[in-house]
């Protein structure tokens, strides 16, 4: 079970669930090594800015980051949760996104790549996406 200290930050931070167009697949960026959990693959995202609903902070992130424009309204919350690594709080809301218009690439120098839902098991995540990850292959198994 992870740390749970009352004194440390805590970040408000979205993920997508971009799902491909056959469903078969889901896209994930590498983390840069010189940021926290670096050269892990992650569900692409960022921090939700004070005056942001979720869904507009997880719009503006996959525009900033990936290229793509996803409208807000489409995007449907798969699952909540807290998690505390030793310097900091975590409260990620994991978002699907099955519609969405451009290429994704990888526009902060980030590798993004598709991955069939079989093969989500044999990658490293950070250990905040890991019950995640274990409900998606679950869920398309």
């Amino acid at each position: 079970m992870p740390n749970t200290a009352a004194n440390l930050p805590i970040i408000h931070v979205v993920a997508a669930i971009i799902v491909s167009n056959d469903s078969r697949q889901v896209l994930l960026a590498k983390r840069p090594m010189h940021k926290h959990q670096g050269g892990k693959w992650e569900f692409p995202g960022g921090k939700v800015e004070p005056h942001e609903l979720p869904t507009e902070a997880l719009a503006r992130e996959l525009a900033e980051e990936l290229g793509i424009q996803a409208n807000p309204n489409t995007l449907q919350l798969f699952h909540k949760i807290e998690y505390c690594y030793p310097e900091k709080q975590v409260h990620l809301e994991f978002w699907w996104v099955h519609d969405f218009h451009g290429t994704p690439q990888g526009l902060e120098d980030q590798e993004v790549q598709w991955f069939t839902w079989s093969t989500l098991s044999s990658l490293t995540f950070p250990e905040a996406n890991l019950p995640i990850v274990q409900r998606l292959v679950a869920l398309n198994s």
